[in-house]
């Protein structure tokens, strides 16, 4: 057997390509010549699964990553998310916002970044001084005033992009913003955000699918993105009924492109007794725009699903066997601004196959207010 010094620079470079993600980095750390065949990036590494971007190590300032196939955590100092929450991730980019409400587009694996503009509703918010006006009399506390900077969270609930900037430099980004999730974008150049004239209903949740931006409200109310000439949303007139279960409510939307498929997946649950949103099960329905009717999915093929702040990712678990067939992964972020209670208030795995809600982070970690768990599948390449 050949030893591992002798082997031709091909073969090298061929056996990165079914190196996971952390094993490519500690591959160019066995030596500069393994280091050079590391750089050239001409293969991407093998499938894997979304890591779990949480927060800020409060002494390093490190941003902390959990990578879900290793069950393995990672710190990684990147000065550009120092002092900034996240509020979406896509094709492996977030959007990171600071204290002053203004953003970036960032990849964290390759430093590639976009300056963003202030976010819409900014003037909305600078002279309100009280979020919220009462506090639940459960907890015996006085009225709080909260400053802007703990307002963040609030400002931008989610962000995607049309495609990958490095693939292509006319993306879009889309926004849902302010207490009514109303939908805006942005394009490279533009010196502004372009609000999209919506509904008097909350937005849940956006898609790009197959060129076009849709967006699902309340009750599963769907519409699509209208750019001709002052931007709407414009209903596509499908009824979808409000897949929900007797005892429990709908919590939230999701759209998700699955394989050229559009799917809606409703998230849907209860309330404890400490008024925290706890997830009970999905239901996942297909639209089908075309024929204007709808399809209740029993399973998803045996793919697993990754939902929440994140533009929504799907992996195929029969080639990643340590993810759970038909699973669907989740989090949610802190819905309310509580004085008592920080964190997340629902992580988990829903399995479509015999209806039950697991865990995939045992670790018991509670974020600050201005931070919540999100999916990102890296992108270094």
């Amino acid at each position: 057997m050949a030893a591992w010094s002798d082997l031709t620079f091909d073969v090298l470079e061929h056996i990165t390509s079914f190196l996971p993600l952390p094993d490519h980095y500690r591959f160019g750390a066995i030596c500069k010549n393994w280091r050079s065949i590391s750089k050239l990036k001409r293969h991407p590494p093998t499938p894997q699964l979304p890591w779990l971007l949480l927060e800020d190590d409060k002494k390093t300032r490190n941003r902390k990553f959990y990578c879900l196939s290793e069950a393995k955590h990672y710190s990684i100092d990147i000065l550009e998310l120092h002092g900034r929450y996240i509020c979406g991730s896509s094709y492996g980019w977030l959007f990171a916002v600071d204290l002053k409400i203004t953003g970036i587009l960032i990849n964290p694996f390759t430093r590639e970044c976009y300056e963003l503009p202030p976010f819409p509703g900014y003037s909305e918010y600078t002279n309100v001084t009280t979020l919220i006006e009462n506090v639940p009399s459960d907890y015996n506390e006085e009225p709080i005033g909260w400053t802007f900077e703990e307002m963040q969270p609030i400002i931008v609930w989610k962000a995607i992009l049309s495609h990958d900037p490095k693939e292509r430099s006319d993306f879009t980004a889309m926004i849902l913003f302010g207490e009514m999730n109303e939908p805006a974008f942005w394009r490279p150049g533009d010196s502004s955000w372009t609000v999209i004239d919506g509904l008097d209903c909350s937005m849940d949740d956006i898609l790009y699918f197959k060129g076009n931006f849709y967006v699902v409200a309340a009750m599963n109310l769907l519409c699509v993105v209208d750019f001709e000439c002052k931007p709407k949303l414009i209903e596509v007139g499908l009824e979808i009924p409000a897949q929900i279960s007797v005892e429990g409510c709908g919590l939230q939307r999701y759209l998700i492109d699955f394989n050229g498929h559009m799917l809606l997946i409703e998230r849907f649950g209860h309330s404890d007794k400490n008024d925290k949103s706890i997830t009970d099960g999905f239901i996942v329905i297909e639209p089908k725009l075309e024929q204007n009717c709808y399809k209740i999915w029993e399973d998803i093929d045996g793919y697993a699903l990754f939902l929440g702040r994140n533009a929504g990712i799907h992996v195929d678990s029969c080639r990643l066997p340590k993810c759970k067939k038909n699973g669907i992964y989740f989090t949610h972020p802190t819905e309310s601004i509580s004085p008592v209670e920080f964190g997340f208030h629902d992580l988990g795995v829903f399995d479509m196959t015999n209806k039950t809600i697991g865990t995939f982070y045992s670790v018991e970690v509670f974020f600050p207010h201005v931070d919540s768990p999100v999916w990102i599948t890296p992108n270094p390449w």
